[in-house]
């Protein structure tokens, strides 16, 4: 790195000639030139090594990018963070982490994420320009993406969360469930194997397993609307648009095109019959349409031996 006084540097510049094989100008030779005219020439020891490394190829700039995330990690544990493994974590410039936040290895903090104090990110998780209240956990192998997670919040394992999903307080998402540009409120659990896409969901609602909010109709994204204290059953399809009201319940099995009233039962499927011995009928059936094969392999293997 060479620095210069430029009202002394630009007179040396005019009297440089290009006096080697490639006929070009060299920078350097101006501190030849500087020197002869009584100038001082100094050599300066960078009291750290880092703040001088440049970036000539891909490692090189691996290298530099290692220094500063290091430097971030340091930064980060100075004021109060937990980070384990910090050498498999990381961090962005730009991310903000509260005092007494535990970070578990190979977590990446990206973008202008925002964690609050006392939250728990556990191994192999993603976030990027997400925002996190105070005491929020996040379970392994989550994605959270441009979405907002309040006090208390949990999410996780394998979840993903995108596109403006919001937790609102001690609201939990659990395995496979995946949110986007949806508003999950107060209490709201959804624990298992979901989708909820555009929809709004009241506090205390239940999310049975399974669930899937149908937004999308082929042209347009459509919205769902369910309520407070709601209970919705396993395996339930909500066709959007759709509202269930406060208090309602939705059947396991069902597909939900209409809405459903506050308080009310919604079913959406077919009419459960038993036929009283049928497995067994076909059973035997099966192993007559056996027999006769088995008996005619038999009669080749006869013949052949004959032969």
């Amino acid at each position: 790195m060479l620095c210069f006084s430029l009202e002394k540097l630009w007179p040396c510049l005019a009297s440089l000639r290009p006096k080697n094989v490639h006929q070009e100008l060299y920078l350097t030779d101006a501190i030849a030139v500087l020197k002869q005219k009584g100038e001082n020439v100094q050599a300066v020891l960078a009291a750290d090594p880092d703040e001088v490394l440049g970036c000539n190829t891909r490692a090189d700039l691996a290298a530099v990018d290692a220094v500063f995330r290091r430097r971030k990690r340091a930064s980060v544990m100075d004021a109060g963070v937990t980070i384990e493994m910090p050498e498999t974590v990381l961090i962005d410039p730009e991310v903000v982490v509260g005092a007494d936040t535990r970070i578990e290895p190979c977590v990446q903090l990206l973008g202008k994420t925002r964690i609050g104090a006392g939250c728990t990110v556990r191994t192999g998780s993603l976030l990027s320009d997400a925002v996190l209240e105070d005491n929020v956990l996040v379970k392994p192998y989550s994605i959270v993406t441009s979405s907002h997670l309040s006090r208390g919040s949990q999410v996780g394992p394998f979840a993903h969360l995108r596109d403006g999903a919001r937790l609102e307080d001690n609201a939990r998402v659990g395995n496979f469930v995946e949110v986007k540009k949806s508003v999950l409120g107060e209490g709201v659990k959804s624990m298992h194997l979901t989708y909820l896409g555009d929809a709004r969901i009241g506090s205390g609602t239940n999310i049975g397993a399974g669930t899937i909010t149908c937004n999308y109709d082929g042209v347009n994204k459509n919205p769902t609307t369910i309520g407070k204290r709601v209970f919705i059953g396993s395996d339930t399809a909500l066709v959007a648009p759709v509202r269930v009201g406060n208090g309602a319940y939705v059947g396991a099995g069902s597909v939900i095109t209409k809405n459903v009233p506050p308080d009310a039962l919604g079913l959406a499927r077919g009419q459960q019959v038993n036929k009283l011995g049928w497995a067994a009928a076909r059973r035997r059936e099966m192993t007559a349409a056996a027999k006769p094969r088995s008996r005619k392999k038999s009669k080749r293997k006869m013949s052949r031996k004959k032969r």
